[in-house]
């Protein structure tokens, strides 16, 4: 078995790897646009719902099935042609689950071993994402989670409690999309990055402040902030 040695200081080994919840219409998808590197820009979307890109160009593929999920997956581990791509964007991870539940559901009876294979499965899909050798960013519905010390904060969405409760652990990052109306009137959007009593967040980095505000490429911002790198890499 080989391995290789890296220095944890080496900022150019590493990438950025952020999931992001929030309410219907807050602007997750919009994210995806805000990269800085329209070009190798990949856009995996479960959701049908591109339009609120339609002023972008970016490269962007539909999956409907578990079969089309795991090919894409094979493609952006194997293929050379993927090689150039540097941000890949999951839109949505709840709904991939989604599509892997109905999968685990057509196969079985039983409700509750289909629940325990599609976590099983979205576990492993989760990761492999997530370890693709380029920043990754995800989007998910946000639903209030019960804690186990019995508090509720606003948090990932998932199809089952298990996964709900895991999906902050797969990330160094994770985000709360929030939509805010300042003292003006005015519509604002934020990323809060850590826990504040209300939602459930967090900045492994250590370098963002609490709240982020959406503008520009903001994703593209936030990886050169955690890597402390220029704006114009």
């Amino acid at each position: 078995m080989s391995f290789q040695f890296i220095k944890t200081n080496n900022h150019n080994s590493h990438h950025v790897k952020i999931i992001t919840n929030g309410p219907s219409g807050s602007g997750k998808t919009v994210m995806c646009a805000t990269t800085g590197a329209p070009n190798k820009t990949l856009i995996v979307s479960a959701e049908g719902g591109l339009l609120s890109l339609r002023g972008v160009e970016l490269n962007a593929v539909e999956v409907r099935t578990l079969e089309q999920v795991e090919a894409v997956l094979e493609w952006l581990e194997t293929s050379e042609n993927a090689k150039g791509i540097e941000w890949v964007c999951v839109d949505s991870i709840s709904e991939i689950a989604e599509v892997v539940l109905s999968h685990e559901k057509g196969q079985t009876t039983n409700a509750l071993r289909a629940y325990g294979e599609m976590q099983d499965k979205m576990s492993k899909l989760i990761r492999r994402f997530r370890d693709l050798p380029c920043n990754i960013y995800m989007s998910c519905k946000e639903e209030r989670i019960h804690l186990s010390d019995g508090s509720m904060l606003y948090g990932p969405s998932m199809p089952s409690k298990k996964l709900t409760e895991n999906m902050p652990y797969f990330f160094d990052e994770c985000f709360a999309l929030r939509v805010i109306t300042n003292e003006d009137g005015n519509v604002e959007r934020w990323l809060q990055t850590n826990n504040n009593g209300t939602h459930l967040a967090k900045d492994r980095s250590g370098t963002l402040d609490l709240f982020e505000k959406v503008e520009g490429p903001t994703l593209q911002r936030i990886r050169n902030k955690i890597l402390n790198i220029g704006e114009e890499s």
